[in-house]
């Protein structure tokens, strides 16, 4: 189970990223472009995918890990049970979202550095 520290705490390690509320939430931004935020509930987080169709797969494959609500149909966004995850998995979620997210300059650097 992940806590809403842990997001933080993850989401933060990332190059470049700051913390502003987003819909009243925390929210996780890299060079102001927001790529996961907590749900109002505190028990999800919704992040960023590479496209509906890596969504619905992910959804398809582990529906008690990710799921959608009908306000992100269309939309490359996933949903994350935090009950669901352990912290390794939180970590890829959110290191693939802020790549999605990050400037092409910050993923070359970030990926120089071991």
């Amino acid at each position: 189970m992940v806590s809403e520290d842990d997001v933080r705490r993850i989401a933060l390690s990332l190059p470049a990223t700051t913390e502003k509320p987003s819909y009243g939430t925390p929210g996780f931004r890299v060079r102001d472009k927001l790529f996961a935020r907590m749900r109002p509930e505190g028990d999800s987080v919704v992040a960023w995918c590479a496209d509906v169709g890596e969504k619905e797969a992910l959804i398809a494959s582990e529906p008690d890990k990710f799921f959608n609500l009908p306000h992100y149909d269309g939309y490359p966004t996933v949903l994350v049970r935090m009950a669901a995850v352990d912290v390794d998995e939180m970590t890829d979620v959110l290191t693939e979202s802020w790549r999605l997210r990050a400037p092409l300059w910050l993923l070359e650097e970030f990926d120089r550095d071991p």
